[in-house]
């Protein structure tokens, strides 16, 4: 081929690349990474060169949150930062499994900042003051849990030949399915959320104002970080749950409890004082399909429990005048979501959904 009809074949591909992805090219005014938080610990004794790897006056670094920022042109005013998951890392809103953008590009291209976090002991922050404990979530490696990863995340189920079959919006096939499994990860230290939500709060003073966007566990981090900063101006939870709901102490909720216990939603008070921060700002909680309590689905069970105490949590926000939403997507018409609705077919949709959410409450300027 000659070399200007190469670069003619070339640019076409290129050109034919950026209009799979999004209607135009994204115009970024800077991006980059940092880290924010974190503590060390010193061995005692004294570091002698001549013994240069051994531990004895050397630092141990660790329990920071590694950040992934991205600024468009003519950015809106408030960034989002996003908190992914239990086991999972900020991978969780960048590509889909099946190749398609995630939330990450998606909200460049409305207009908004965004910053997606490792949370510590995880991801890209996988260095811990603390070592590993057994109560360190998924430590073990490798993880033998594919198919409880499935099931409790509402993925799908498996046939009569032990084959996923994947939920309506979850793309189907192995390779999404392997794609999937692929992006889990082990803690390198004990779970701290009130940790996460003390480094959290770092960021989000940094910014000097942000959204919070959380997921499942990193749930409960967001209405931590909330107690701890004004700086928090909204919250959007994808299906949050697996972590404690916030409540006032003098106000605990009914707990809703799983066939097995353990997985049950859960709440913890604080005072009122504390609690009514939460009252300050909008807040808006979006659940999936496939939610059912005494289902024989065991992610379906649970993930009923939490939607039960949610709904508690959402109308002690307002009890108390504060602004807060639930959204259950089948009950507005948009069925067949998972857990890791933010990642499948139909994320368009949901990208414009919270978009249209941000904007009502004057978040879109």
């Amino acid at each position: 081929m000659k070399k200007s009809l190469f670069l003619t074949a070339l640019s076409l591909a290129i050109l034919t690349g950026c209009q799979n992805v999004g209607s135009q090219a994204l115009q970024i005014e800077k991006q980059g990474s940092f880290t924010v938080g974190g503590s060390y610990v010193t061995h005692k004794g004294t570091f002698k060169q001549e013994n240069f790897i051994a531990p004895e006056g050397q630092r141990a670094y660790g329990d920071f949150a590694y950040v992934k920022y991205q600024t468009p042109t003519n950015a809106k005013k408030y960034p989002l930062v996003f908190q992914h998951g239990g086991a999972q890392s900020s991978r969780t809103w960048e590509s889909t499994v099946d190749g398609r953008e995630g939330f990450d590009t998606l909200f460049l291209r409305k207009g908004y900042s965004t910053y997606l976090v490792d949370q510590p002991r995880s991801g890209k922050s996988n260095l811990s003051t603390k070592a590993i404990t057994a109560d360190t979530p998924w430590a073990s490696n490798p993880m033998y849990a594919d198919k409880t990863f499935w099931i409790l995340s509402r993925m799908g189920h498996y046939d009569s030949h032990n084959q996923p079959v994947a939920n309506a919006q979850f793309p189907a096939g192995e390779a999404a399915y392997q794609a999937f499994q692929q992006a889990w990860t082990i803690g390198s230290g004990p779970l701290d959320n009130d940790l996460n939500a003390d480094v959290l709060t770092q960021l989000v003073d940094q910014t000097k104002g942000a959204i919070l966007v959380t997921h499942s566990m990193g749930g409960t981090i967001g209405w931590r970080t909330a107690l701890r900063t004004d700086n928090v101006k909204a919250i959007v939870a994808w299906e949050p749950g697996g972590t404690p709901f916030i409540f006032p102490e003098n106000e605990m909720p009914k707990i809703t409890k799983a066939r097995f216990e353990a997985l049950s939603g859960a709440a913890m008070g604080v005072p009122m004082n504390e609690f009514l921060k939460l009252t300050k700002i909008p807040i808006v909680l979006y659940y999936g399909d496939y939610i059912r309590v005494g289902s024989d689905n065991v992610g379906e069970d649970k993930w009923g429990t939490e939607l039960a105490m949610a709904k508690q949590f959402v109308a002690t926000i307002n009890k108390h005048g504060g602004d807060a939403t639930l959204v259950h997507l089948p009950e507005i018409g948009i069925k067949g979501n998972s857990h890791f609705l933010m990642g499948e077919k139909n994320n368009q949709q949901l990208a414009d959904l919270m978009a249209d959410w941000l904007k009502q409450k004057g978040l879109d300027k």
